[in-house]
């Protein structure tokens, strides 16, 4: 059994900063790439932000240079520092892990989602 459980969204005004955390637990052997994504009302969920277990970073044209992905030394937690937030950002922000499971069975988990909300 793997979860990934989010936290840290919420109300932040225009120009703020948020920072969202996600942490898998369960049976894992090594988890590859993290990554966050977000949906829009009405809209497919799109991809934010992603880290390698290398540590190779990509992101969304929209959030480079306002948003930076990072995880901890167990590699486990993944983090999204947003800056300098904009209205346009509000949606629900989804966590994605590729994890590799007891048995070498490899497959995609996604968190909850957590609310970001960007408003005065």
């Amino acid at each position: 059994q793997v979860q990934l459980v989010e936290s840290g969204g919420g109300l932040v005004q225009p120009g703020g900063s948020l920072r969202v955390s996600c942490a898998a637990s369960g049976s894992i052997l090594s988890i590859n790439a993290m990554g966050w994504y977000r949906q829009f009302p009405g809209k497919q969920r799109e991809l934010v932000a992603a880290i390698t277990s290398g540590g190779s970073t990509n992101y969304a044209d929209s959030v480079k240079g306002r948003f930076t992905i990072s995880r901890d030394n167990a590699k486990t937690t993944v983090y999204l520092q947003m800056n300098s937030l904009k209205p346009e950002d509000t949606a629900v922000y989804y966590c994605n892990a590729e994890i590799i499971t007891t048995g070498w069975v490899v497959r995609d988990y996604w968190g909850q989602g957590t609310q970001v909300t960007v408003s005065s």
